[in-house]
């Protein structure tokens, strides 16, 4: 368990904390940024994450300048496609001042050193590392150094890489979640490999564990928090037909209103270990379980025998579980009409003891 922003604990048995991915899908304006963080908090997303680059720190002269001709780009190279997604350092305060203000949580995740000290200027509460950073061990370990939870999506790696990963950032922090991650979009169903979940969970005790998914729908999320996730996150859009890379991966918010009320129904439903007879199946069990009852008609004082009793309902008298134990001797203490339910008062208190 580990404290994920103050007073918001994640791990053991507190609830799954589900991070929303809008990421780039504001298409470079700051208003739909802001519709999308209303959405985010609407839906129960305890947190809207975005994406923060510093575009010439992450991508040489060439890259900058690769012709980007396709019909989601937003620029003609992938520097100008990159620079109109990015938000300007006052519009990120604007969106997390606007965040803070409907009452949800507000990070980025950060691909380049200046982004992450600038993240740590406005006070988020955690980092978040893209999976095309996990091997970035330089940025691994200047954000370590912050002292912040730390997020690592683990998509595009091996155990290896994940296992080099986690203890270089263990070296400056413990604060860690590990997400199971599959870096495509969307990610074919026989790639996604929940199984991981469980493994991470015995290889990194000291973790919380969580997954980030890109596949279509719900149900593979939701079966990710019945596998031991902690954390979810997921991409959500207003439209999955919006121009751009992750929108046709993302959620729209029928589907992400229902993810998160389903992993909170399954929360509930989970329960307790303990099997224990329910309060609300008091009901159903009087009408439709079964007493021990007369077939014929028994005087008072007379010694049962098997042959005077049947089982029917409603279940309001003397369980059949006890058929064995009532008639080794007992006399019941008043006449019982034929056809009729026996009550544990028409029998001695004795048979009282063996209740079960």
């Amino acid at each position: 368990m580990l404290e994920l922003a103050p007073g918001v604990f994640v791990g053991n048995d507190n609830p799954t904390f589900f991070i929303g991915e809008i990421g780039i899908n504001h298409n470079g304006d700051i208003n739909l940024a802001k519709k999308l963080i209303d959405l985010g908090k609407e839906s129960g997303c305890d947190c809207v994450k975005f994406q923060k680059r510093t575009i010439n720190r992450i991508l040489t002269k060439e890259g900058l300048e690769k012709p980007y001709d396709n019909n989601r780009s937003f620029g003609e190279t992938y520097g100008k496609h990159k620079e109109f997604l990015e938000f300007s350092n006052e519009e990120f305060i604007e969106l997390k001042k606007y965040a803070d203000s409907v009452g949800v949580l507000f990070t980025a995740s950060g691909w380049d050193e200046e982004s992450i000290d600038f993240l740590n200027e406005i006070d988020v509460p955690f980092f978040k590392m893209a999976s095309a950073d996990l091997t970035n061990f330089p940025l691994l370990e200047h954000t370590a150094k912050k002292g912040k939870p730390m997020i690592l999506s683990t998509g595009m790696a091996s155990m290896d890489t994940v296992k080099l990963a986690y203890e270089l950032v263990s070296k400056f922090n413990d604060k860690i979640v590990l997400l199971q991650c599959t870096s495509s979009y969307p990610t074919p169903v026989d790639q996604i490999h929940l199984n991981v979940i469980p493994t991470y969970i015995k290889e990194f005790p000291n973790a919380v564990i969580g997954y980030s998914g890109h596949e279509n729908g719900i149900s593979v999320s939701l079966a990710a928090v019945v596998m031991g996730a902690r954390v979810i996150e997921r991409h959500f859009t207003l439209s999955r037909t919006m121009k751009g890379g992750d929108h046709s991966a993302s959620l729209e918010k029928g589907g992400l209103e229902k993810l998160i009320r389903d992993i909170h129904e399954f929360e509930l439903a989970k329960g307790s270990a303990n099997k224990e007879f329910q309060e609300s199946e008091k009901g159903c069990f009087q009408k439709l379980s079964k007493s021990i009852v007369s077939k014929t008609f028994i005087k008072a004082g007379t010694i049962l025998t098997r042959d005077m009793l049947t089982t029917k309902g409603p279940g309001t008298g003397i369980t059949p579980m006890l058929m064995d134990k009532i008639i080794k001797g007992y006399k019941v203490n008043k006449d019982i009409e034929e056809d009729t339910v026996i009550n544990y008062e028409d029998v001695p208190e004795s048979l009282f003891e063996h209740e079960l």
